[in-house]
């Protein structure tokens, strides 16, 4: 991937994404998470910390290799099991129902084919299991969504392949999941470009 992507890049993703704002909805977002779990876009682990006890096992799926030592760290101060697989989210090779729960946290912004990648995840869910988001992507306020298409082939390069403009609960729909809740809000300190957040639970339609 390249020496940005491989080593600058996540140094920088945990300096952004491992702010105590972004640690609290990290928090919120995986309370209701439980039993046998499944990660997508693993990153560096930083939501390792904020799994709840109700967490049985931990499968995390992640194409990039980042900061091994740092991930190690983290995984060892769990108290339940962690498998980690280096595979694309868009070709999952679990069985059907094979989930509680999937977890996707600044991930979907950044998969090639998203809706691929959701249609695995409802495939792997149990019929009643949750997937729990937390992401950002386009803006409702069209004024921002225009900004967000002009910047977006800058911020694929910067960013490696993060897109600015995606709508996420369209997408999840769209994968055949039903949204069971979806909050939408501004992320405080971060401009409104890159700081339209949404989270929430989607359940198998």
């Amino acid at each position: 991937m390249g020496f940005y992507a491989d080593h600058v890049f996540p140094r920088l993703m945990e300096l952004c994404l491992g702010t105590h704002k972004f640690q609290e909805q990290r928090e919120h977002a995986l309370a209701s998470v439980r039993g046998n779990v499944l990660e997508i876009g693993f990153g560096t682990g930083l939501n390792l910390l904020h799994y709840p006890k109700t967490v049985t096992c931990l499968t995390a799926v992640d194409p990039a290799t980042l900061l091994r030592n740092t991930v190690a760290q983290r995984t060892a101060e769990l108290s339940f099991p962690v498998e980690l697989l280096h595979l694309s989210a868009e070709t999952l090779p679990f069985e059907e129902g094979r989930f509680d729960s999937v977890v996707s946290t600044l991930t979907l912004c950044t998969i090639p084919d998203p809706v691929a990648a959701l249609r695995e995840v409802r495939r792997v869910l149990k019929p009643e299991g949750t997937f729990v988001f937390l992401e950002h992507g386009r803006s409702d306020d069209e004024t921002i969504a225009k900004w967000q298409d002009r910047l977006n082939p800058i911020q694929r390069i910067i960013a490696c392949g993060c897109n600015l403009n995606r709508p996420i609960g369209a997408l999840i729909r769209q994968a055949g999941l039903r949204l069971d809740r979806l909050d939408r809000f501004q992320m405080p300190g971060i401009p409104r470009i890159a700081g339209e957040m949404y989270r929430g639970i989607a359940i198998p339609a």
